[in-house]
């Protein structure tokens, strides 16, 4: 079976394009969900001056490797790249895989 793909994003977005931003991601995930994609929770962190911290923070999940490539391959995503960059200003993530709880039974 192969392994499920889980991806940790750090968004961080200009200020003011809130709304560009909610609709990016509504579509983003609409497509997503279409290779197996989940947007599994979703962080949010008070405005602030720090420019250090992120808007939000997303745990996503794919089947495995290939669903998470067909994704960003796909060209419905690949048009929203000018939307995408009105409102994101970086992204950071991290792609890792589900370990074993600490605690045991």
């Amino acid at each position: 079976m192969p392994n499920k793909v889980t991806i940790v994003a750090a968004l961080f977005i200009h200020p003011g394009r809130e709304a560009d931003f909610e609709q990016f991601e509504a579509a983003a995930e609409s497509i997503m969900r279409r290779y197996g994609g989940r947007l599994e929770r979703r962080i949010g962190f008070p405005a602030s001056a720090h420019q250090e911290r992120p808007h939000e923070v997303h745990l996503v999940t794919f089947p495995d490797q290939a669903s998470l490539e067909g994704y960003r391959a796909d060209a419905e995503l690949q048009a929203l790249a000018e939307l995408r960059a009105r409102a994101i200003r970086q992204t950071t993530t991290w792609i890792g895989s589900d370990l074993s709880s600490f605690i045991k039974g």
